[in-house]
């Protein structure tokens, strides 16, 4: 398997800024996924090596907090909450209806790239209840049609 290497010069002012600093490990962190994305595994490494900290503890790190990510992600992330809210507005069924349209499960991406889709636990959004939220764009009052119908047109945009 051959995994592209990342640039780690894309890296190098945040470490500069933020390398010595106690504490700042979840900045270099955030910061490195805005950059990349995600966080790639030599980008941890990286990291670990111009931090001092190990590998595993940034992994830790990484793993323990939800709004981090080791893998790609679809060019729209798509995320259905399950609030309470939404929940007894029907959020099961629209979860049910996005992940048989795109054919993955919660935490998964299409094979085309262009939709990763989440479950989360609440979005915020609850006077619009039931919600999915795509790239920061909240789509409230949801059917399982129309939430399906968003994504059909985010992938005729898309020319897939």
């Amino acid at each position: 398997m051959n995994i592209p290497k990342s640039d780690l010069k894309l890296i190098e002012p945040v470490l500069g800024e933020f390398a010595s600093v106690p504490g700042s490990l979840i900045t270099i962190l955030q910061k490195a996924q805005e950059i990349y994305g995600y966080l790639p595994k030599d980008v941890i490494y990286h990291i670990a090596q111009k931090t001092g900290n190990t590998p595993a503890e940034i992994i830790g790190v990484a793993t323990f907090y939800s709004q981090f990510r080791l893998e790609p992600i679809g060019k729209y992330l798509v995320m259905s909450c399950q609030g309470t809210a939404c929940h007894v507005n029907g959020s099961e069924k629209v979860f049910a209806a996005v992940s048989e349209y795109l054919g993955i499960k919660s935490g998964e991406t299409t094979s085309d790239g262009i939709f990763t889709f989440e479950k989360v636990a609440c979005l915020g959004c609850c006077s619009l209840a039931p919600v999915i939220m795509i790239n920061g764009e909240a789509f409230g009052n949801l059917t399982p049609e129309k939430a399906v119908q968003i994504l059909k047109n985010l992938r005729e945009k898309e020319g897939a």
